[in-house]
């Protein structure tokens, strides 16, 4: 039968996830950047928006490379972290409208725990994980312009398959990372990133005044979601499970911080907002948390379930939305930046909040690709805070 192909990961069709779906209109875009990613500009205009920090030489090649044999971590049955294998696979030259790009940086994120363990179907089996990525590019196909080996580029979301030395990837979901950005903060930033802006910028629109209940504040989407809507003026109300991540949520800018292994989360809100509730809920961890999130909201509140880290959550009959005129949605990445234009927006508001400082990110966590399993079995346990990235073997930190 041969080897695995890493070529083979090109597309593929995914089920509803947490992090990848919506609409689309860009609101509150730094002036400088609203200007220049204009949606009446082209594409390639705003690509160089990104990379504009620096002006690199352009250098463009063919793929001119035989298949080669390069490391990724393959799954070929559904499972724990020890379904993670390390492997040898084959890649060939990019297509049509493909590139080849050689990874520095690749994101962990929850949704390949949900791959991995069977929540969501990955489009192949065997497959190889991941949905995020930062790499250099080595190769063009024929025919492609606007982009250029020596690029640096990053991509989140489709098609899986991060969790390689090397990958092919369509040419039109990577976006070009500024020079300021560091390629491994960039690594730790994109998926996530891209997931706080679509939730505090479209899903519900954050403003000044709203007060926001963000779950798992200390992690690596709700720490962003923390100092996104703090920087929006909302106040905001996150829950963790540790003094050590309350005093880290603090830092992102929770004005009340709930340590819910020792208070009812629930009864310390209705406290917090005086009877009130909060205009949104930010729930990535479903079972544990979900029927308590619907307490928490005030009358016409919103319910963003983007996530279940402690599972899926119970069935839940319409009619019990009906007492305080709830909306209830579940949002996926996907669906947010449907279309080119939107990725690059998205993209462009992100690192420009990455580069003016509104946005930070911890990478308290980096571990070696060859490890993978044992980055999974941290984030499972709840052992990692922040972000996590997965540097591929052998790459110069």
């Amino acid at each position: 039968m041969g080897l695995p192909r890493v070529a083979q990961f090109r597309g593929g069709h995914f089920l509803q996830n947490p992090f990848l779906s919506g609409r689309t209109h860009i609101q509150g875009t730094p002036a400088f950047l609203s200007r220049r990613l204009s949606t009446k500009g082209s594409n390639s205009n705003k690509d160089q928006v990104l990379s504009s920090f620096t002006v690199r030489p352009v250098v463009r090649a063919l793929a001119t490379q035989a298949s080669t044999m390069v490391k990724a971590i393959r799954v070929h049955e559904l499972g724990g972290p020890e379904v993670l294998k390390w492997e040898d696979v084959e890649i060939g030259e990019p297509k049509e409208g493909e590139i080849r790009v050689k990874n520095k940086a690749i994101g962990l994120n929850f949704i390949d725990v949900y791959f991995r363990k069977g929540v969501y179907k990955a489009p192949t089996m065997p497959f190889t994980p991941g949905m995020e990525a930062v790499g250099v590019v080595t190769a063009v196909g024929p025919g492609l312009t606007g982009r250029n080996v020596g690029d640096v580029v990053a991509y989140a979301g489709r098609p899986m398959g991060s969790y390689s030395e090397e990958q092919i990837l369509p040419a039109n979901v990577v976006v070009p990372v500024p020079s300021s950005i560091d390629p491994i903060v960039a690594a730790s930033i994109m998926l996530k990133g891209m997931t706080a802006q679509f939730l505090v910028r479209r899903c519900f629109k954050v403003e000044s005044g709203h007060t926001i209940l963000v779950h798992a504040a200390a992690g690596g989407v709700g720490s962003l979601l923390c100092q996104w809507a703090n920087a929006l003026g909302a106040t905001v109300i996150g829950t963790v499970s540790t003094e050590e991540k309350a005093a880290q949520a603090k830092e992102d800018g929770c004005h009340h911080v709930i340590i819910y292994t020792k208070d009812d989360f629930v009864e310390a809100v209705n406290k917090i907002t005086s009877g009130g509730g909060v205009h949104v809920v930010y729930d990535s961890v479903g079972k544990d948390t979900f029927q308590g999130s619907l307490a928490c909201l005030r009358s016409r509140g919103y319910m963003v379930s983007f996530g279940q880290s402690s599972g899926t959550p119970d069935p839940l009959p319409l009619s019990a939305l009906a007492s305080k005129s709830l909306f209830l949605t579940r949002p996926t990445l996907m669906q947010y930046n449907e279309t080119r234009d939107e990725l690059l927006e998205t993209a462009g508001e992100l690192f420009a909040n990455v580069a003016s400082g509104i946005l930070r990110t911890r990478v308290n966590h980096k571990y070696p690709l060859s490890q993978v399993a044992q980055a999974h079995a941290d984030l499972e346990s709840r052992k990692t805070s922040g972000s996590v990235v997965l540097i591929p073997d052998g790459v110069e930190q």
